[in-house]
C-alpha cells in the first residue's frame, strides 16, 4: 500500500492547526478594517458604477462585421 512509506511532517499539522483556529485569533486592525472596506465597499461600488455607465452603450444583436457596435441615439 502507498500508506507504507509515508513520513509525518509536524510542520503540515501546525500549519493546519493554525488555518483553522485563525478566526478565533482575529483582531480588527488598520490593515483588516482597510483589507475589509476595500473588499467589501470600494470594488463592489465600483462595479456597479462601471456596470451603470456603459449600460446600452454597446449593441451586439445581429451585428456583422464592419456595423458599428455602438447604439444610436
Amino acid at each position: 500500500m502507498a500508506h507504507e512509506n509515508f513520513t509525518h511532517d509536524p510542520a503540515i499539522d501546525r500549519f493546519n492547526t493554525m488555518r483553522e483556529s485563525a478566526y478565533l485569533k482575529f483582531r480588527w486592525t488598520r490593515k483588516t478594517v482597510v483589507t475589509s472596506v476595500l473588499g467589501f465597499i470600494v470594488v463592489p461600488g465600483l462595479l456597479y458604477y462601471t456596470t451603470v455607465k456603459t449600460n446600452r452603450r454597446w449593441n451586439w444583436n445581429g451585428k456583422r462585421k464592419g456595423e458599428p457596435l455602438s447604439v444610436q441615439a
